[in-house]
Order: C-alpha cells, then sequence, then structure tokens
C-alpha cells in the first residue's frame, strides 16, 4: 500500500537530503509531506518530478497519523512536536541532539545496533553525524576484540554547522577581509578546535557526545573515550583520526578482513599507491570510508586507522531513512 511519511525540516540542508535519499533508495512512499516553520512554509520543494508544498509545522497536524516522521528541525522544535507526534501513535526518528540519551529512547546506527528498534514504537534517535562514522567502522571490531579505550580527534566540515556557514566558508576564501559570523574566528586557511559550547571540565559538548553516545550504542559504558571535535575548512565529509586500544589482541589483517567484510564500511587502505580516504572523495556517498589502518608501534593491542563520512548524508539523512527501512525489514 506505501506509506505515509512526514519530512520536518523539509527545506534545510539534511532536510533536502532526506526527501533525496528517500527517492534515490525508492522507499515504498504512498503520501509525502513536508513541514517546516513559518519562515519557509509554503515553499515549494520537488520530488520525483512533482512539486510538493511546503506545510506549517503547527500541533495539530502532528496529531494526524503518518507511518514515520522524519525529524530535523532543531532540538527546541523536536522536544515540543516529536513528543506529540509520539503521543499520537506515530513513530517518529529524530536528528537532533534532545533525545538520543534518554533513557527508553534507542539510539540508532542500523548497521550496529538494529535489534533494539524491533517491536519499537514512539521517538528513534539518530545519533551526532561524528559518532555514527566512528561506530560503523568500530562495531566489526568491537564484537570480535572488545574496546577497552577510544581516543579519536575529527576534523569536520563546515556543513555540519548549516547552509550559512558554507557560505561563510567560501566568502572568506574569496575575500580574506570577509568578517566571521557563524563561528568566532575565521575558518577559511584555519582550524578550530571548538565546536559546540565548552563545559567546564574543558571538553565540548561534541566531545561529550561521542564518548556517552558511544558508549550507548555500542552497549557498553566501560569504553572510554577521549574526544577533541576540529572545524576544518572542508565543505562537505567529516574524517577522523582514530585509536583504539582493544581488550584482546587484535590481527591486523584480520581486523582489515572483518571491515572489508562489515556493512555499510568501505576499505580503502593502500598506503603504497597513496590509496586512502578523502572527504572530496566521500561526499554524496553513504559509506563510511576506512583506511590508514595500521598497529600501534608501542603496545600491542592498540590499532589506528583513518574514518571518513559524508555527515549530511550518513551522517544524518541516509542513517535515518536507513532506521526506516530497518523497521520495515523486521516487520517482514
Amino acid at each position: 500500500m506505501g506509506l505515509n511519511v512526514g519530512v520536518v525540516g523539509a527545506t534545510g540542508a539534511v532536510g533536502r537530503n532526506m526527501l533525496s535519499i528517500l527517492n534515490e533508495r525508492n522507499v515504498n512512499i504512498k503520501s509525502l509531506r513536508c513541514f517546516a516553520s513559518e519562515r519557509t512554509a509554503g515553499h515549494l520543494l520537488e520530488w520525483k518530478g512533482k512539486e510538493i508544498t511546503v506545510e506549517l509545522l503547527t500541533e495539530e497536524v502532528m496529531k494526524e497519523s503518518f507511518d514515520y516522521l522524519l525529524f530535523s528541525a532543531g532540538g527546541s522544535v523536536s522536544e515540543k512536536y516529536a513528543a506529540i507526534a509520539a503521543e499520537a501513535g506515530n513513530t517518529v526518528i529524530d536528528n537532533s541532539s534532545t533525545w538520543r540519551m534518554k533513557e527508553g529512547i534507542p539510539l540508532v546506527v542500523p548497521e550496529v545496533n538494529p535489534h533494539v528498534l524491533k517491536n519499537y514504537k514512539g521517538i528513534i534517535a539518530n545519533p551526532n553525524c561524528s559518532t555514527i562514522q566512528m561506530v560503523v567502522a568500530l562495531a566489526p571490531l568491537q564484537q570480535k576484540y572488545g574496546i577497552k579505550r577510544i581516543v579519536v580527534s575529527t576534523y569536520q566540515a563546515v556543513s555540519g554547522s548549516g547552509h550559512k556557514a558554507i557560505v561563510e566558508l567560501g566568502n572568506q576564501l574569496n575575500d580574506p577581509d570577509s568578517i566571521p559570523k557563524v563561528y568566532p574566528k575565521r575558518i577559511a586557511g584555519n582550524c578550530l578546535p571548538h565546536i559546540d559550547v565548552f563545559n567546564e571540565n574543558g571538553y565540548t559538548k561534541e566531545e561529550l557526545k561521542m564518548v556517552y553516545e558511544t558508549q550507548k550504542i555500542l552497549e557498553d559504558d566501560t569504553i572510554e573515550v577521549n574526544a577533541t571535535t576540529v572545524r576544518v575548512p572542508v565543505f562537505y565529509s567529516h574524517s577522523e583520526s582514530v585509536t583504539v586500544t582493544f581488550h584482546r589482541k587484535p590481527d591486523l589483517n584480520e581486523a582489515r578482513e572483518l571491515l572489508i567484510q562489515a556493512p555499510g564500511v568501505v576499505v580503502m587502505d593502500d598506503p603504497a599507491n597513496l590509496e586512502y580516504p578523502t572527504p572530496l572523495m566521500a561526499a554524496g556517498k553513504d559509506d563510511t570510508f576506512v583506511g590508514r589502518l595500521r598497529s600501534d608501534l608501542f603496545d600491542p593491542f592498540t590499532l589506528s586507522m583513518w574514518v571518513v563520512s559524508d555527515n549530511l548524508r550518513k551522517g544524518a539523512a541516509t542513517n535515518a531513512v536507513q532506521i526506516l527501512e530497518k523497521i520495515e525489514e523486521q516487520k517482514l
């Protein structure tokens, strides 16, 4: 019969990607509706060769019946309207940070923990973009060797801050005197070790997301995560340097083979031929790319790797659509 689907925040960068990915993956949709705030309600969006008028997001419309509502409209919007939609019996897949660490709310990466979706109806949280790509790469190694500690440094694209940040980087590349507005300092030709607000312990909110979300998704709160998140002058795709210490001694060749066989992972690891992932080649793709896989020089229980993924797609929109697909698959 097809699904009744709504996209909340449809005019934003992630919302538009959700529409594209629903089309690309040929999700069986009977009715698609788009919602946004007063600022963009009434705009026209194209989907499958047709124009859809963006509707105003209201409490009343969230009480209507949908098979799925995909949210990418910010935390305050999600806190109010996702709760209303779920109370009305709808399944909500939310891209904000609002619900991720709430007890009883599944935090899902379909390649990693799809079992938490079984027979669940309500709000489902989409993890942080930088967390998603890291756990996709680490999950098969966690199953084999058990993870003790992760040290990760991220190199995150400006698209993670929205369209205004993309424009700001473009302006600064063309005009050295362009004044920063989105970021506290110039981003072109620069790196900012500052994503989200700083906490009293010296870590940013983004860094702590990677700590606690990783533990929740991998279902092990003993995993130690030390994260440094950095904004870099790249338009699309996040990169990560990940060093992992395991409980059991890993075999490098076996680990590489586990990653080759892992769902959603593409291994590009041939340094002799300069083959490794980059943000440019990952942009527009849905896989998580892994390269520079190597053993630690001093600790036989430790491996290092380089992980790259498109933050708007697998880091947000694609993961949300894959959650929808996994729920439908589990119904069969």
